[in-house]
């Protein structure tokens, strides 16, 4: 029981100790705070403009192209549902039925 004690004394003054260092939750050359801007990037000087990092066009414009594609093909679909399956078949039992009952 006293060696249980003991390592839970040493495991909690690990995890909940306020000691000055490197925190096990980032790696050295990180900043341990948000600095306020989103990402952490610091706006550019006034007058100039962000530069676009070398992945951004292909993914805004994979997800324009996506959004698109979507959203012509999905309107585009065929209606498969069993209602209108449903709908149909009573139709055409009420077309095949209406002839006969104006004939007698």
């Amino acid at each position: 029981m006293a060696l249980t004690t003991m390592l839970r004394r040493r495991l909690f003054s690990r995890a909940f100790s306020s000691h000055e260092g490197p925190s096990r939750w980032t790696t050295p050359g990180h900043q341990e705070r948000p600095n306020g801007y989103l990402f952490n990037r610091t706006p550019p000087p006034p007058g100039q403009s962000r530069k676009w990092e070398d992945w951004e066009l292909p993914c805004y414009v994979t997800s324009f192209l996506t959004i698109v594609i979507l959203g012509v093909g999905l309107n585009a679909k065929p209606d498969l549902t069993i209602e209108t399956w449903a709908h149909q078949k009573a139709l055409e039992k009420l077309a095949a039925e209406s002839p006969s009952s104006s004939s007698d």
